[in-house]
């Protein structure tokens, strides 16, 4: 596609958002080197377009029986013959790629869009002989620890469903926790596979950060974002996870090498010698409910009679965690999620250059219909940060005496 030139008024905007203190003159002189870059942007879309994969034929179809409002869309993609998995059927929350399915993540401006590739989570699936049934239901972007904002209706807690499932995969825990499904893969960012399995009663896991190759899945902020596996047993989720994780070689939160666990194997050995520490912090806080306090103590000293060595320790940070989080999903999310159409600029891992472009436009068409909660990531996130760009105060007024204080400000 050839890109056209900037004209006088264009470069005239452009001089006013840099505050290069351009002239006139200077403009006319930049206009034709302006105009020679883009021959390169015109070849490296060239390059891209002569080697991007085709969408696999896969079928698929609405949900004909969706009582929780937990499927997106219904089909079955069989694994290998055996495998770790064999026989077993999974559901692939929404903001994860399947090639040639359907992919909304619960929001009107990524509907419409149908992959190229599968991520590697999905890959690893299907390698170790597990068959996809379907797309599960989640949350507008992701980003609600609900399960209310999905487009075009909530999922429904299967206990209840007057209740809120939890988000946000949603739709995988109510899904795994029923019985509809086997296994399920979800995401977290700040709780969305650890909630909604609390909520509905199932298991969920969310990884240390990077186990897992987060390749192929929608991204919020690359510094929290995290797939993991929701199940019914911790057998199950440990079986999962060993399918998961390790490295992939495309996602820049990896290390280059993981050693192997047998997560399955480690269920059965003794806890005896273990180190546990049990951090102060996390008990008895606003918003912690007692009961939930009492059965974590229960358990751990259920850990402490089997020969586990347990400390307390104290994190002091612990209790402005939330605070920490928020400023990282907000500013982050605001410039990586919103601005950056998901994946920012300067991204080191592979990402799909035909999802940017589909939710760049749809989010400029659908943009009225995003959630209140991605509009407040948006309107905070980006105040604080147009805030800290403008301030030229952000360094602090004593500098450590052993560090030099730099030259520039943000």
């Amino acid at each position: 596609m050839a890109i056209p030139p900037p004209d006088n008024d264009r470069l005239a905007a452009l001089n006013d958002h840099f505050a290069f203190g351009l002239s006139e003159t200077d403009l006319a002189e930049f206009a034709p080197a302006v105009a020679g870059t883009l021959g390169a942007s015109e070849r490296v879309e060239q390059l891209y377009a002569a080697s991007a994969p085709t969408p696999p034929e896969r079928d698929w179809s609405e949900p004909a029986d969706n009582p929780l409002g937990a499927w997106y869309v219904r089909t079955s993609i069989e694994g290998s013959s055996g495998g770790p998995l064999a026989g077993r059927t999974v559901a692939i929350k929404d903001n994860v790629a399947v090639a040639g399915v359907p992919m909304m993540n619960g929001s009107r401006t990524v509907e419409g869009f149908v992959p190229s590739r599968d991520a590697t989570a999905v890959t690893r699936l299907l390698e170790a002989g597990a068959t996809i049934v379907g797309k599960s239901v989640c949350e507008d972007l992701c980003f609600s620890g609900g399960s209310f904002t999905s487009w075009p209706g909530p999922v429904r807690n299967p206990w209840d469903h007057s209740r809120n499932a939890g988000g946000s995969s949603s739709g995988s825990a109510a899904l795994v926790t029923t019985g509809e499904v086997d296994l399920a893969l979800g995401g977290d960012q700040g709780g969305s596979v650890r909630m909604p399995s609390a909520f509905c009663g199932g298991v969920g896991h969310k990884p240390t950060h990077g186990l897992v190759p987060y390749t192929g899945a929608f991204p919020i902020e690359q510094t929290i974002d995290h797939l993991g596996p929701m199940t019914r047993t911790v057998a199950d989720a440990a079986a999962m996870l060993g399918v998961l994780a390790g490295p992939d070689g495309f996602d820049p939160r990896q290390p280059t090498t993981v050693d192997r666990v047998d997560y399955t194997a480690a269920l059965t050995g003794s806890v005896s010698g273990v180190r546990i520490g049990v951090v102060t912090e996390g008990f008895a806080r606003d918003g912690s409910e007692a009961g939930v306090d009492e059965s974590v103590r229960a358990a751990i000293d259920q850990l402490r009679a089997a020969g586990a060595v347990v400390e307390e320790i104290s994190i002091p940070w612990h209790a402005d965690a939330m605070a920490v989080w928020n400023v990282i999903a907000t500013e982050g999310a605001a410039f990586q999620m919103v601005d950056g159409n998901a994946y920012g600029m300067n991204s080191w891992g592979l990402y799909d250059p035909e999802l940017i472009a589909h939710y760049a436009a749809n989010r400029i068409t659908h943009g009225h219909q995003l959630s209140k909660t991605v509009k407040l990531v948006g309107l905070s996130g980006r105040y604080t940060f147009e805030l800290g760009a403008a301030s030229t105060t952000r360094w602090p007024a004593t500098w450590p005496t052993n560090c030099a204080r730099p030259t520039t400000t943000r």
